[in-house]
Order: structure tokens, then sequence, then C-alpha cells
């Protein structure tokens, strides 16, 4: 078999590998557990000769039978289907699981899946029926109600939120496959990844989705990317209520949407038995135009898929010789595949090649449906076009089903040919202009071996990962962030504000100057504010109140626009996402209630963020903080805000933290000193973690603006004495 790695084509482009993956495991996965095989019709009546089994609709033109059973015993018995009142000889047959219209064999407790004619869909027939032509005898039927809401693809909301996240509608395609159209994310978060649980939104407790590729690392960026995910392992859409961006280290939601309770959806073909013995296979055709072939041997038939950069009005075909020994295009047996650019609608049709000129009557390159009725053998199973990529999933009988196949050999290495051209008018072949001139052997049966690109690593991870699963916990940490460069933000000092009164808003954590060099985390995108500064430190006394106005948001449903305020020893936050024993370890100051052994959290009011201009450079440009605070700007919702009151007192650690109750790592550090003297403060900050970090005095901190008078309307008095 002539095989060639990609290695030997340096000039290979990018391949869009992912996608295409995803789509073919769709067609060629293993069976698993879940039983879900569409929406009972019903069962088929027993009439005659042991007739049995449950009939599901699948989608609008595919059945599934569980368990069925027929004793092979008549005459001459068919599927059948029709739309007249009763079945009859005035219906249509309906092509076996191996896509023919032999008469049918004997059946033992079989799951089989068929598919209706083109053109016939469960809304035009009313009937389905083992029928018996030559004594026109009923041996068993189910009958389709009127009206009969048979599953299909399901649009969900568009994917809306933080970092960039973007799409149009996400499509759940059926239980385990989902769709997303037009894609987008900025890549800046460490450890994003797509997200699913149960629950209409998420949480820690939640199961990753590999992404496009099949992998599980951080999300790079994307940009108005269509893709295809696969639901891990024997999960599917009825298990969940949400789907995803997910920050598994800080616990984010970066935008979700739900997902409908038990969606009316096609089960995905793994989930109806379609069983490959192996991985996949791939090898390239062509280079030039990207051609490739994959496949994997599934029970009695194999999946193909057909992948090439295609003009509009082009055609990729691929196939068997009819020389096992030689690759020869006369008396061949091949499927001619292609996606229509302006409709998306996928074909794959099987085609003899009586001769190498277009069809004509019945001679030439034609389909065999045109030569001879009932003759194709083959099933679309599913088509895309993807970055400019024609994919074309379909699935054929290893045997041949009738004279016009060939057989595929599982033990031994067979001649293969393939081509690209033109469709002409009758969107049937016309003369190749691409073609396969040499010998070419491949053996359909073999280990798995992919000889094909593999998908561009053109992204590192930004933070590594220590994951501990289990069905309760999901503990992600990122990686410790470079404290060289950081920013000098200036305490807020115990002396002031005079009127202990203090604003809690949120803001960008400053690129890699800012939030990851000053506390040596990984930030996810927003910090604190407090008084207009980047998470300063803040220096209190001892039996003093202070007054805390909160503006982070005030809606629990909106994950990504709702901080609660709090004070605590805990240096990470984000409380309401830890274990009931990491919870016993914590102590909270201000900022929650307790009811009924629960704790609510009280530091919520409307959202204020500062936004930096989107004209001006970004943040990683600045060499002080005092330079990108200038480029700031405040902007709230409507609303009131909410306030904390605190007074420290004698049992508070000399080190607490003002943290976000929902989320990790937005916070820093409060000094709490047992009195304001100059000298006893400027010991304390002397000894600071945050002073020893800066070696260089900051030179623009007579730019910074904070204080008391931080100018936001506020009908928040503080009462401090």
């Amino acid at each position: 078999m002539t095989t060639r790695s990609l290695a030997s084509s340096p000039t290979r482009r990018p391949s869009p590998v992912g996608l295409i993956v995803a789509l073919l495991l769709i067609a060629a996965a293993q069976i698993c557990s879940g039983a879900y095989y569409g929406k009972l019709i019903g069962k088929l009546s027993q009439f005659h000769h042991g007739v049995s089994g449950e009939v599901y609709a699948v989608d609008a033109r595919t059945l599934f039978i569980k368990d069925f059973t027929y004793d092979g015993e008549g005459p001459a018995a068919f599927f059948y289907a029709g739309n007249s009142k009763s079945p009859g000889n005035n219906g249509f047959r309906v092509r076996d699981e191996r896509g023919t219209t032999n008469v049918l064999k004997r059946y033992r407790k079989k799951d089989i899946t068929l598919t209706l004619p083109d053109g016939k869909t469960l809304n035009n027939i009313k009937w389905f029926s083992v029928w018996c032509d030559e004594f026109s005898v009923n041996f068993g039927d189910v009958k389709i109600p009127r009206g009969f809401d048979y599953p299909k693809p399901q649009k969900l909301k568009a994917l809306s939120g933080i970092h960039g996240v973007s799409s149009e509608p996400v499509v759940i395609v059926d239980a385990q496959t989902f769709l997303i159209p037009t894609f987008s994310y900025d890549g800046e978060a460490p450890d994003a990844k797509f997200w699913v649980g149960a629950g209409p939104n998420p949480s820690p407790q939640g199961i990753r989705v590999p992404d496009e590729n099949g992998k599980e690392e951080p999300l790079r960026r994307y940009n108005r990317k269509t893709i295809v995910l696969t639901l891990p392992g024997d999960l599917t859409v009825h298990q969940l209520g949400h789907f995803g961006i997910w920050c598994e280290a800080f616990a984010v939601d970066f935008g979700h949407v739900q997902i409908p309770h038990n969606p009316n959806v096609p089960p995905s073909l793994k989930m109806l038995g379609v069983s490959p013995q192996s991985k996949l296979n791939c090898e390239v055709l062509e280079d030039s135009t990207a051609f490739e072939v994959r496949w994997a041997v599934a029970g009695d038939s194999i999946v193909v898929q057909l992948v090439a950069r295609l003009d509009a009005g082009q055609y990729m075909s691929f196939g068997l010789s009819a020389d096992i020994d030689r690759s020869t295009m006369v008396g061949g047996d091949v499927t001619v595949a292609w996606v229509d650019k302006q409709t998306l609608q996928g074909y794959a049709v099987d085609y003899f090649l009586d001769a190498k000129s277009q069809c004509s009557g019945r001679r030439g390159s034609c389909p065999d449906k045109r030569i001879q009725e009932n003759t194709d053998s083959v099933r679309l199973l599913n088509a895309a076009m993807v970055n400019g990529y024609s994919i074309v999933t379909y699935q054929r009988p290893l045997k041949a089903s009738d004279e016009l196949d060939r057989p595929i050999f599982t033990n031994i290495s067979q001649a293969i040919i393939w081509a690209i051209g033109p469709l002409n008018d009758r969107q049937e072949v016309s003369f190749h202009s691409s073609y396969l001139k040499t010998d070419r052997f491949i053996e359909f049966g073999r280990p798995p071996s992919w000889n094909c690109p593999m998908p561009d690593q053109d992204y590192q991870p930004q933070a590594t990962q220590v994951v501990t699963r289990s069905p309760q916990r999901i503990q992600a940490t990122p990686a410790p962030a470079s404290k060289k460069g950081a920013w000098v933000i200036p305490p807020i000092e115990c002396y002031e504000p005079e009127d202990g009164v203090l604003y809690a808003q949120l803001g960008p954590t400053g690129g890699r100057h800012g939030y990851p060099a000053i506390t040596g985390h990984v930030g996810w995108g927003i910090s604190w504010y407090i008084n207009g500064l980047l998470i300063p430190e803040i220096y209190v006394v001892r039996g003093q109140r202070y007054t805390f106005i909160v503006e982070a948001g005030e809606d629990p449903d909106i994950p990504a626009r709702y901080h609660p305020f709090y004070i605590t020893d805990d240096p990470i936050g984000g409380y309401i996402h830890k274990t009931e024993e990491e919870k016993a370890k914590v102590k909270i100051f201000a900022g929650v209630r307790r009811e009924g052994g629960k704790v609510i959290p009280e530091g919520v009011g409307r959202l204020c963020n500062w936004l930096p201009d989107p004209n001006a450079p970004e943040a990683d440009t600045f060499d002080s903080f005092g330079a990108y605070q200038r480029i700031l700007t405040l902007q709230c919702d409507p609303g009131e805000p909410g306030f904390v009151q605190w007074t420290p007192d004698k049992n508070t650690p000399d080190t607490v933290y003002y943290q976000c109750f929902s989320h990790r790592y937005l916070g820093w550090k409060i000094r709490v000193v047992d009195s304001c003297d100059n000298s006893e403060v400027s010991a304390s900050a002397a000894s600071s973690e945050k002073r020893e970090v800066y070696a260089e005095p900051d030179r623009d901190r007579q730019d910074l603006e904070y204080g008391a008078s931080i100018a936001v309307p506020s009908k928040i008095t503080s009462d401090r004495q």
C-alpha cells in the first residue's frame, strides 16, 4: 500500500482535522450504554412470522427498530411504508440496514437503522410495515400519528459573555453533539474550557467537554470559527441543563446557554450502534486540494469521510478499482460527493464508471440508480463546509450490494481510485480535472494509522493545572505568575479616607504589570478596584468602623456580573465554590449573614466597571498604573449600591483579605493595626510583602487619582463615629 506521511509535505496547509475528526467520530464511534434511540413511535403489531420490535424516529427520514425479530420464512417480505390508510401494495419499499431492497432474511432481536427514500419523510407517511409482496399480507406494522413530532436538531440561544465570548445560536445536532457557529473568544484567560453540567448555571461540579480537536487544554483564541463538539463518554444532553465556557481555575462563567429539559433531538449514531472495530484511519490522496480520506470499519459496513478544498461546482470521488491489483477507472465503483456552497446541502452518490465519458442514458460515468433502480448503496451521514473545506461523511456496506458494486475487503490491500472535477448542469460528473495517475492501494481493515496532518499547535496554555476530579469537586490551580515589572500601587493608609468610606468596584487586571505581578497569581480578567486603585493594600485600625460601598453586581443569575464583596482570612476567595472541609477552615469577618446553616452574601449592589478606552494602547505598554489609570472611565448600571460595614477588633488577624464571594483571585490584602501612628504604619508597611517586591520608586505616584471623594454618586453614608 502506498502510504505517505505529511511530514514529507512541508508546504501543506493547516488541516481542519479537529472538526473533521469530530464529525467522523460522531458517525463511527463505539456503541454506548445510554438507552436513547430517538422518539418512540410504537411497537410493531405481531401478526405473522414472529414479527416484533419497537420503532423509534431518529430524525425526519431515519427509523431505528429495537430488537427487531422476524423468522425469515415469508416468501417475499420487505420493509414497506406508505401514505394510505393502512398497509398495502400501494406503499413503497424501504431499504434494509445494509442499504438493499432484497427479500428479508431471519432477524432475532437485532437493532437496525433504516432510512426512508429521498423525498420521503415521517411527515408524509402514515405507516411502516413488514409486508409480503407475493401474498399482499401485512406481517406487522406501526402507525405514524398525525403531526408526529420527530426528533430534529434544536436551536438554543447564542453565547454571550465576558472575554469576547460570542456566537450565533448554538445548535444541539444530536444527543451528543453541539454545533457552535461563528464562535469567538479572546483567549486571554488562563484556564477556559467548554463546560456542561446539570442545572441551569455552570459550577465547579460540571464536566469538561473536549474541544474540536478532542483536547481538554485551556482554550486558545477563536475568531468567528464554527466548531463541532462531542460530549465525552456516554454523556448526553438529556443529563444536562447548560453548555458554556467556564474558567476552571477561577470558577468563572464566561458565558453559557441553558439546555431545555429532555430536548427532542436525534440520538447520535454512536448511540444507535455504529460500532467501529478500531480508531480512525486517514490517507492523503492529493496535496494541492488537501484531498484526504478517513475511514473506520463499522461492523458489516464502513464509514468514510472525504475532505477537500474544492471550488464551487466541483465534486470529489473516491472508490474501488475494478481490478484489485491496479488502479483503473473504467469499471470502478466510486462515491461522488460534494457540498453545495450556496445551500450547504451535502451529497454522496453511488457511481459506476462504465466509461470515462459523462453519463448518457445508461452508459458512461453514471449514478448507479440511473443504470438500475434501487442500487444506490451509499448512505449520506453528514456534510459540512468549514473554512473552505468540503466535508462529506457517508456509509456503505462492505459487501457488494448489487452487480454495480465492488466489495471492500478487510484482510488484504486493494487498488483504489479517486478524481476531482466539475459537475455538469444535471449535477452529475463531468470529465475529471485531477485524478490518480499511478497505482494506489489501501488495506481498509488495517490497524488504525493516521497519515494526515494534525492540527497546528498555535498556542501554549497560559497556566498549568493541578486537577483533582471527584463527583463533588473539581479543583484547578493556576500556575504562579511572574512578579517582574509590577506596578507600584500606593496603599490606602489608615488615616485616609477620613470618613472611613471606601468604594469597591471592578476593573481590568492591568495586563502583566497589574494583578498577576502584584499578587503572584494569574488573573482571569477583572480585579477589585478600591477608591479607583487596582487592588491596593488597605490599612485599618482596630476599633474603628469602615464602610465599603459595593458596586459589583447584584444578579446571581448572571455570574459574570455578580461579585459579592466580603472580608476573610482566605487569600484566594470564592467561598461559594469551596468544599465543606475548606469552608470550615475559613473565617469571614464581614459581608455575609448566616441563616439556617447557610452563608448568604450581603455585599451586593449595582455594577460599576472601570473600563479602558478601546482606542488606547494595551495595558502592558504602560510603565505605571498612574499612566494606565488615565485611560479608565467608570461606567455604572442604574440602581443602588450596597455596603458592607466592618469594625476590626482585637481578634482580627494582622492580615486579612477583601475578596469576591463567587469568584477566586479578585482581591488583595487588608493590614490591621492597633493605632494609626505614622511610625507604626510605616514599620508595618516596610515589612509588607508588597513593599519587598518593588525596588524602584513610582515616578508617577503624584498622578494617581484616589480618595474619599471618588465622585461616584451614592446614597450610602457612613455612621462611623
